[in-house]
């Protein structure tokens, strides 16, 4: 009986070894994607250089020049420009002017001449502000 007992004790051992060796390998294991990884992600740092050196090209539509109505014309200036640059026009004259609400960022007051220009609203959204800029460009 004695060597039954140190046989099955044998055998309950060996299993404990073999778990205790299967788990750094699974460490072992763990740790190797980790590293590989980290080599990856400078190759992919390489990949968005590369696509951020070809340059964007602009949308046609959005450097079209268009011709500003009467109204705007006193605003943005006569010559045919962009929508994009008589935006930037408008703001221009909106803050130097200090057109824009003191409690609501979002809201311009309009003074006589963007009055014409909004449809005859004294104050406006800024995100109204491009649908009535629209009926002033051809």
């Amino acid at each position: 009986m004695a060597t039954k007992k140190a046989k099955k004790a044998a055998k309950k051992a060996a299993p404990k070894k073999a778990a205790k060796k299967a788990a750094p390998k699974k460490a072992a294991k763990k740790a190797a994607p980790k590293k590989a990884a980290k080599k990856a992600a400078p190759k992919k740092a390489v990949k968005k250089a590369a696509k951020k050196k070809s340059a964007r090209k602009p949308n046609a539509a959005f450097m079209k020049a268009l011709t500003p109505s009467a109204a705007l014309a006193e605003v943005v200036g006569s010559k045919p420009l962009p929508r994009t640059e008589a935006v930037k026009n408008l703001w221009a004259y909106i803050k130097k002017h200090k057109l824009q609400d003191a409690k609501n960022k979002r809201n311009v007051n309009a003074d006589a001449k963007l009055k014409v220009i909004f449809g005859g609203k004294s104050q406006v959204s800024m995100f109204d502000m491009a649908k009535f800029l629209s009926k002033h460009l051809s």
